[in-house]
């Protein structure tokens, strides 16, 4: 059986895999490729978000004092495969954001900008190979590193030392390609107060190819994304944070040789904060990214 389009759908999704949106699941160009001992590849991506939407619980409130949330995030992301079944990942992000926060009920703008904290993972694999389909599991342990700025008045990260571990089972086919991660992340209380609360996740990718040209090693990926988040009851600077949310959104892919672009664009579709917060917002992500 011909299996080349198996290796053109591992350097086409590379990049899919990358998301999140908060760089907490998914490896960058990391759960697809490279598959090949010492492989290596990195990508850049850019997450932005807005929300304007003051909410209590699960039901927006007024908000005459206009607090909203800005945040651009652009993450630097790299992998190195000692042998296929094992690689190591790092992430490192540049974080511009502001937000209008009440405290002591005065509406206070904050920014902060810089590095934020740094995430490195060591990700185990176990592929398999069928008649039609190739698939693998995968499990990630990983660290996050306190190199973020906690002085801005919008801090860029917490100052804290925080473990993770992610599962994860993709198949390929053709013409389908499937991924599920169930994430766990334990969060230590960081400087100035702050202490958010640990959170568990759910990521789920499901996507056709629509077009591949064989001669140009070209071709594009249309997916579907659901993400899943809970939080446990935490704070930072300006106050309460966590709460649960789903999101849905389409992703694009396009591909040519070992280059990727994709856009994906998240809508929640279902939020609850603990007590007032501003809500999540739609999530803009673009990435590029290349592989060897």
């Amino acid at each position: 059986m011909d299996r080349s389009w198996i290796r053109t759908a591992v350097i086409a999704l590379l990049i899919v895999a990358g998301r999140p949106t908060t760089g907490h699941t998914h490896q960058p160009v990391m759960d697809m490729a490279p598959r090949w001992q010492e492989g290596w590849g990195f990508q850049v991506r850019n997450e932005h978000r807005f929300s304007d939407e003051l909410m209590s619980g699960d039901a927006e409130v007024s908000n005459p004092q206009g607090r909203k949330r800005k945040v651009n995030t652009t993450w630097i992301e790299g992998v190195y495969t000692f042998k296929r079944e094992l690689r190591l990942t790092a992430k490192v992000p540049w974080v511009k954001q502001s937000r209008v926060s009440v405290i002591n009920g005065a509406a206070i703008k904050q920014t902060g900008t810089g590095v934020g904290d740094s995430i490195l993972g060591l990700q185990f694999k176990h592929y398999y190979n069928r008649k039609e389909s190739t698939g693998n599991f995968g499990l990630t342990p990983s660290i996050r590193i306190p190199t973020s700025r906690v002085g801005d008045s919008y801090p860029t990260g917490d100052g804290s030392w925080d473990i993770g571990l992610s599962t994860s089972f993709s198949v390929e086919m053709a013409w389908l390609y499937q991924f599920y991660d169930v994430f766990y992340w334990h969060n230590t209380k960081g400087d100035r107060g702050i202490d958010r609360g640990n959170e568990v996740g759910l990521d789920v990718n499901i996507g056709l190819h629509p077009y591949h040209n064989n001669r140009y090693n070209m071709g594009i990926f249309v997916m579907g994304d659901l993400t899943a988040r809970y939080e446990s009851r935490g704070n930072d600077t300006a106050g309460t944070t966590g709460g649960k949310r789903i999101s849905l959104g389409p992703v694009l892919v396009g591909y040519w040789n070992n280059l990727m672009l994709r856009a994906e664009l998240k809508f929640p579709v279902y939020e609850s904060v603990w007590a007032t917060q501003v809500g999540r917002g739609i999530d803009l992500n673009v990435g590029l990214g290349v592989v060897f």
